[in-house]
């Protein structure tokens, strides 16, 4: 852990610590509970997303589906609850809708073998096809009171359910990653998947849970996100797969797998909520705020690539 907090994820924790000083320079709300509250729930859904993608793109996968598959959930709970169905009931329908997405996409790539890219990138389409066409153009809510209450008020005190369940889900995640076998197996899949078989370990078992574990955890989000915002339409999350994989980039994740920290993935969600929070406190856009974080993604690829070569070439002197 020491050694990991000397490389990147220093530089994260030194970026962490410089965003906050600026922020409560110059945003004196920034500081109040409530603020940083709401500095984690209005990006709860994504951050949620991103714990699991930190297992995929380590396994040297990628799923560009979550952001669909969370909007596909969130139209499905509407759209039952609109019709009749308990709340619960709709809950539990919009997991079994993740299962069976995940399984779609574990099958495709672990059993048959095509690309996760081609497979999540089409899955991404499909799903989000269907959510526009059970919803059309309407925006479903009336949900129940129940629902928003958990979505939109505290749990525990000032906390509510969605951060809750993401701090549970860091650590059980962080755990997996680093103290388990199965963790174990992510990443040595993730740096040679041929060695890996001939270890005698079973990729393609390794790969279906984690797709199947990344669908289950987008459907959650999706709960969450209609929950929050009390009404949901087909293009419900649109883009929000390129927030989660920036997230996960910038905390150090190697996009060729088998690399990577739940602790470097943690600061990254701090620094780009924080950035969020600073710009939208001073009234920056929201176009410059992208901006701002796309930087950040390039950053994220090019400067462990640039470090890399320049050890290459003082190895070689």
């Amino acid at each position: 852990m020491m050694q990991s907090l000397k490389s990147w994820e220093g530089g994260l924790l030194a970026l962490f610590c410089i965003t906050f000083a600026l922020n409560a320079a110059f945003a004196p709300e920034f500081l109040t509970l409530q603020n940083q509250i709401n500095l984690f729930q209005l990006s709860i859904e994504k951050i949620i997303v991103a714990l699991v993608m930190t297992l995929i793109i380590i396994n040297a996968e990628i799923d560009l589906s979550v952001a669909s598959v969370m909007g596909l959930s969130a139209v499905v709970f509407a759209f039952l609850v609109n019709h009749g169905w308990g709340g619960g009931a709709a809950a539990a329908a919009c997991l079994v809708v993740g299962f069976v997405a995940g399984s779609v996409n574990a099958v495709l790539i672990a059993r048959i073998g095509i690309p996760s890219l081609v497979v999540t990138l089409a899955m991404m389409i499909g799903f989000r096809g269907f959510a526009r066409v059970l919803v059309q153009d309407q925006s479903l809510g009336d949900f129940p009171g129940w629902v928003t209450n958990l979505g939109q008020k505290g749990l525990v005190g000032p906390l509510p359910l969605s951060l809750l369940l993401f701090f549970i889900l860091l650590i059980v995640l962080g755990i997996v990653l680093h103290r388990t076998g199965f963790g174990r197996q992510v990443v040595v899949i993730g740096t040679n998947a041929e060695v890996a078989r001939f270890s005698g370990l079973n990729v393609g078992r390794v790969k279906a849970t984690l797709f199947i574990l990344s669908s289950l955890a987008a459907a959650l989000a999706g709960l969450l996100y209609a929950a929050r915002l009390g009404s949901v339409r087909g293009d419900s999350a649109l883009g929000f797969e390129l927030d989660i994989i920036t997230m996960v980039l910038l905390g150090g994740v190697s996009i060729f797998g088998g690399k990577g920290s739940m602790v470097g993935v943690f600061l990254s969600i701090l620094i780009i909520l924080n950035l969020r929070n600073g710009m939208a406190l001073i009234n920056v856009t929201g176009h410059v705020q992208t901006g701002v974080i796309g930087i950040l993604l390039i950053g994220s690829v090019l400067i462990p690539n640039l470090i890399h070569d320049l050890r290459a070439k003082r190895s070689r002197a």
